[in-house]
């Protein structure tokens, strides 16, 4: 076989990121290999989810209050697994787990970050074949190194991240992550095992033709959205429109397509929940952060999603992100929201 010495796999492009800071100890990219190979074992899950019995409800509910799939705890599992075993994590907070979990042993206590994430999120297409994925962010730790981290670490607000990223499987299995010097994308080669890097330096187009919503919530969303939403529908040609509408139902899938190709992702409050469904810390501010170091923006509809200053690990918020000229252009129904 011949292999293609121009194509970076994930651990080269890391280290080459790396001897670009001659101070850095690696832990980053470290924890970011780490995360790598979680995602390599929880794809090889998911490709045979119809072979085992990991299909279905694992008969429990989380602190949400929905219901667990087999393949949520095997996916989390992993993940903790992995982090837990490196030498870059002193503690997780996981959608799954009613609190963070402190890595309380001597390496993990001098570690500088902490680990937030979603294992899989859209799990609930797994038993449809639908593309599904793992959501995360990094934050440095600001308790005093040493010691076993704290609530306060995972109580940062999104501008504070330092990476966060998003593992989607789906048709190919992609590892997408973003730091404060841009956002790379690596593709999983299976005949060699390895994250190799297919979409350097994304960039999301000001503008797209896409817009993802559930219009299965349209009455429940205050007036001046659904005026939105009905603009969206009545563009013409002549202003760019009309627009398309594409709503999968898991979000790594949604805000991967409006990534690449430009557009924009709604998940507004809605009567039965003003406060929004989407969690601050697993989803929002990890995506917020991806399309902001991309060329985007993201909104709870009032300010910056990154600049909220969390009160809980589990909190909500609504949520909007995507192409800054259509950012732009739904602000100006936003800002009509009393």
């Amino acid at each position: 076989m011949i292999v293609n010495r121009k194509i970076l796999t994930l651990d080269e492009f890391t280290i080459q990121q790396m001897r670009q800071f001659p101070s850095a100890t690696g832990e980053l990219s470290s924890l970011l290999r780490d995360i790598g190979l979680a995602a390599k074992r929880v794809n090889v899950e998911v490709n045979k989810a119809g072979l085992v019995d990991i299909l279905g409800d694992a008969g429990s509910v989380n602190v949400q209050g929905e219901d667990v799939k087999k393949l949520d705890i095997y996916a989390n599992n992993q993940f903790m697994g992995v982090l837990q075993h490196g030498i870059s994590c002193a503690g997780i907070g996981s959608e799954e787990l009613d609190d963070f979990v402190v890595f309380d042993d001597e390496i993990s206590n001098n570690s500088k970050y902490v680990v937030q994430f979603d294992p899989l999120d859209g799990s609930g297409n797994i038993d449809v074949n639908i593309s599904i994925g793992t959501i995360f962010s990094v934050y440095r730790r600001i308790s005093k190194p040493g010691v076993p981290c704290t609530k306060e670490d995972f109580l940062q607000p999104g501008n504070r991240q330092v990476a966060a990223g998003y593992i989607i499987y789906g048709s190919s299995t992609m590892y997408v992550y973003a730091t404060k010097r841009g956002v790379n994308g690596f593709t999983l080669d299976p005949a060699i095992g390895e994250f190799c890097l297919s979409h350097p330096d994304i960039k999301c187009p000001p503008s797209g033709k896409v817009y993802s919503v559930n219009h299965g919530n349209f009455f429940q969303y205050n007036e001046h959205i659904r005026e939105y939403i009905n603009v969206c529908q009545k563009k013409d040609k002549t202003n760019g429109g009309p627009y398309t509408q594409r709503y999968i139902g898991s979000m790594v899938a949604d805000v991967h397509r409006n990534l690449m190709k430009g557009g924009i992702f709604m998940y507004p409050g809605t009567t039965d929940k003003p406060g929004g469904k989407l969690r601050l810390l697993y989803e929002c501010n990890p995506f917020a952060f991806i399309v902001e170091m991309a060329g985007g923006r993201a909104t709870d509809g009032k300010q910056r999603i990154m600049d909220i200053q969390p009160t809980e690990l589990h909190q909500r918020t609504p949520f909007f992100v995507g192409s800054v000229d259509m950012m732009d252009e739904l602000d100006t129904y936003l800002e009509k929201i009393k």
